[in-house]
């Protein structure tokens, strides 16, 4: 009889702790927006501030009220630019809320400028007739196998390249590269899939940013984190492409959530580049 009682307590308590993993990562966690600053190239003078953001998903479980803290929590940063690197809705054709998407974004600050690249939700869904002019509405730059040449703190050259999404869009890294000279003072090149990176381990990039993977979105122990196509070897975080060169490539997890509306030890982040030049 103790035994027995011992062993309903046992499933009792395990039916609790499933509970509150459950509430948790579907009520909690997907709140929980984390800023991660990392200062690069410190050996050099002043610095840029550059706010990544990537894969909001727009939906109905990433409702307008939170894109709008979203933005309220960037502004707060005081970006010189904002980088976003792709995956604006999760799926447009069933939340079509275009002017509102546009209006918020529209209230991102940065003193140098917002520049985006496409994701592989940007084409599907119908996004793909609506994607460019909302961006663009919202004073983002859009590069699409392009970069644009800026110049930082008085007299510094920066490159800012992007490449087309790898699943649905058409990456043309010669046509990028064309862009790309020695006479940048630091090369940036924003992707969506990050497993794209190899594509420019050649290059003179500095510096690559990705999105897509959501860092797996639900990590659990002892447990085999997800992985999605071309998002399989390169997850979240840091990871250097070239040694000779030090180029690094970051993984940024994302805003929003896909197909599941959870995260679980892997919250909505904003990443922070302090770049010295």
């Amino acid at each position: 009889m103790k035994s027995f009682k011992r062993i309903v307590k046992i499933v009792l308590l395990l039916m609790v702790l499933i509970g509150l993993f459950i509430g948790y990562a579907f009520k909690v966690e997907p709140t929980r927006l984390v800023i991660h600053s990392y200062d690069l190239n410190e050996d050099k003078g002043e610095s840029v501030k550059i706010v990544q953001i990537s894969d909001i998903q727009v939906s109905e479980t990433y409702t307008i009220k939170q894109l709008n803290r979203l933005v309220e929590k960037i502004n707060q940063l005081s970006p010189d630019i904002i980088v976003f690197t792709g995956d604006l809705f999760e799926n447009f054709s069933t939340f079509q809320q275009k002017q509102q998407v546009t209006e918020n974004l529209s209230k991102l600050k940065a003193t140098v400028g917002k520049y985006a690249v496409w994701g592989n939700r940007d084409y599907g869904g119908g996004a793909f007739k609506i994607y460019e002019d909302l961006l663009t509405n919202s004073g983002f730059t859009l590069l699409k196998n392009s970069g644009v040449n800026i110049t930082v703190l008085h007299d510094k050259k920066l490159f800012i390249g992007g490449l087309d999404d790898g699943l649905l869009g058409n990456p043309d890294v010669d046509q990028l590269l064309a862009q790309m000279d020695d006479s940048f003072d630091y090369e940036i090149v924003l992707m969506h899939e990050p497993d794209m990176a190899d594509l420019l381990k050649d290059t003179s990039a500095n510096l690559l940013l990705a999105g897509h993977s959501h860092g797996g979105q639900i990590k659990i122990p002892f447990m085999k984190t997800m992985t999605t196509s071309l998002a399989e070897k390169y997850s979240d975080g840091f990871y250097t492409i070239n040694k000779s060169n030090g180029m690094q490539l970051y993984v940024n997890t994302g805003i929003g959530t896909s197909r599941i509306p959870a995260r679980f030890m892997v919250p909505p982040e904003i990443s922070v580049f302090n770049i010295h030049l």
